[in-house]
């Protein structure tokens, strides 16, 4: 047994591998248990409890009873806690990294990034949870007192993806910590470990038993279900497809709930002929192959002037050509695999229908021979502006360029879109920035930047790309309610 494989299994043995409630990891009540693959390889890494709606209610029913106390922890408590998690996560990264890296494919030196980006929740909201400020002000008329103060939204039950194991679910946990919520967590049935650990690593900094419940399942809806039915649930927070967050939101609308969405991306990545061009391809590559195009934010559209087109086109397909495909673990890799074989033959499908619509594949254009769900970095021009591969979410190394004409043409193909979230701005000219950016309609753009994501930073998008934000000053605030206290003033006349 080589040392590398070694390691693996040796950290797979210390993965946490049941349901965690009430702060004690138990069996599934069924007994049944589901396979954790290896995209890379196709391979079983591990076998993990496999929750259904009598487990959910069990770790609701953990939550309910540990909110009371924990709503009333001491900010600095809760914060400590978020501190001594983000040191413990930060001390075991490589442990982190190399778990991501085996059920998600995505290569070891992004996968480090991903550990770094994704503790950063825990210091940003250790920081936040004690500076959650209200206010005490008069009334305009002098006669009483406003008093506003913010109160934990009570039991949260917390969707994660599998793209960003560990971000995602630290952009959820973090904000709810500090502001004094308790949680059900339900990752993704393709990407549970990472959580797991995770959730381990939350208890030795000294969470409370039942603040964090963890539930990884084979059945998305067998743990939703009842617990949006619940009364006792108070917010859903979900990251994933825009179908699904709408019927959790239909089933959230019953309880009226708390609801964070992050759904669906459709990025423009809009290059002007002022732009430099090398410092756009970079971006582009940046913007698109963050974990292998599998990203809510990757650039799904390159929209290039006419005047640029051709040299753009030309120096992004020969980056995007030069990348190494293998798997993560592998030190040469730079392209992992995709999720599983239903996502590449949905990227497949989307670049040979763009072909036969008379799009030209400059580089790549098919699957990679051989074990595993890999798919060659694929660069495509004389995209028609009416293609299915400009409509929908790639979500693999695939890079459809198409052109405009002027500013007003980039805006409009922009917003030609029903998603909202992330876009991308290549110019020299600040005041363009300004008045594209006014104009757009996405949550966050970024200027000469192929990557935004930040947790000191408000991340979300407008219409169907989702609601809330998360991260920033504004990610605490998803999980606390506003209370007004009217106090009449004795020395007001």
């Amino acid at each position: 047994m080589s040392n590398s494989t070694e390691q693996e299994s040796r950290l797979l043995d210390s993965v946490p591998t049941g349901l965690l409630i009430g702060g004690q990891w138990i069996a599934a009540a069924s007994g049944k248990v589901f396979d954790v693959e290896d995209p890379a390889t196709g391979k079983v890494l591990i076998s993990v409890s496999d929750a259904g709606s009598e487990d959910a209610m069990a770790a609701l029913d953990a939550a309910d009873k540990a909110q009371e106390t924990w709503s009333r922890t001491a900010p600095r408590e809760r914060a400590e806690i978020l501190r001594r998690a983000f040191d413990l996560v930060t001390e075991r990264a490589d442990d982190f990294a190399l778990l991501m890296t085996l059920e998600m494919g995505k290569p070891l030196a992004e996968a480090r990034g991903e550990v770094t980006y994704g503790a950063e929740f825990l210091r940003w909201f250790s920081e936040e949870t004690v500076r959650d400020y209200g206010r005490y002000l008069t009334t305009p008329e002098g006669k009483n007192k406003i008093l506003v103060q913010h109160k934990p939204v009570g039991p949260c039950l917390l969707i994660t993806p599998w793209n960003f194991p560990l971000a995602m679910a630290t952009r959820k946990v973090a904000p709810a910590v500090a502001a004094g919520c308790t949680m059900v967590l339900k990752p993704a049935k393709l990407t549970p470990l990472t959580s797991q650990l995770f959730a381990q690593i939350m208890l030795e900094a000294g969470l409370p038993a039942g603040v964090l419940n963890v539930v990884s399942s084979s059945s998305a809806s067998g743990i939703s279900g009842p617990l949006l039915a619940d009364p006792r649930l108070r917010k859903v927070s979900f990251t994933g497809s825009t179908p699904v967050g709408k019927r959790l939101m239909a089933d959230a609308a019953q309880n009226v709930l708390r609801t964070s969405m992050e759904l669906g991306g459709n990025a423009p990545f809009i290059v002007f002929e002022d732009a430099d061009l090398d410092q756009a391809v970079e971006g582009a590559m940046a913007a698109k192959m963050r974990n292998m195009g599998e990203a809510c934010t990757a650039a799904n559209r390159f929209l290039v002037q006419e005047s640029v087109a051709a040299e753009f086109t030309r120096k992004f397909a020969a980056a995007m050509g030069a990348l190494t495909t293998g798997r993560g673990t592998e030190p040469a890799t730079q392209v992992g695999p995709l999720i599983d074989a239903g996502a590449r033959d949905d990227v497949h499908a989307l670049v040979s229908a763009a072909v036969d619509a008379g799009a030209t594949a400059i580089t790549g254009g098919s699957p990679v021979d051989g074990p595993g769900y890999f798919y060659q970095p694929t660069v495509l021009a004389n995209v028609p502006n009416d293609a299915a591969i400009l409509r929908q979410e790639i979500f693999g190394p695939v890079a459809p360029v198409t052109t405009f004409a002027t500013e007003e043409d980039a805006i409009r193909l922009a917003n030609a879109s029903e998603y909202g979230l992330a876009s991308y701005i290549y110019s020299r000219d600040f005041n363009r920035l300004l008045r594209v950016a006014e104009q757009i309609e996405f949550g966050m753009v970024g200027f000469n930047a192929g990557i935004i994501s930040n947790a000191a930073a408000p991340f979300g998008g407008v219409k169907q790309s989702g609601l809330g934000r998360e991260g920033g000053s504004e990610g605490i605030a998803e999980y606390t309610t506003t209370q007004y206290i009217g106090i009449s003033d004795p020395y007001a006349g």
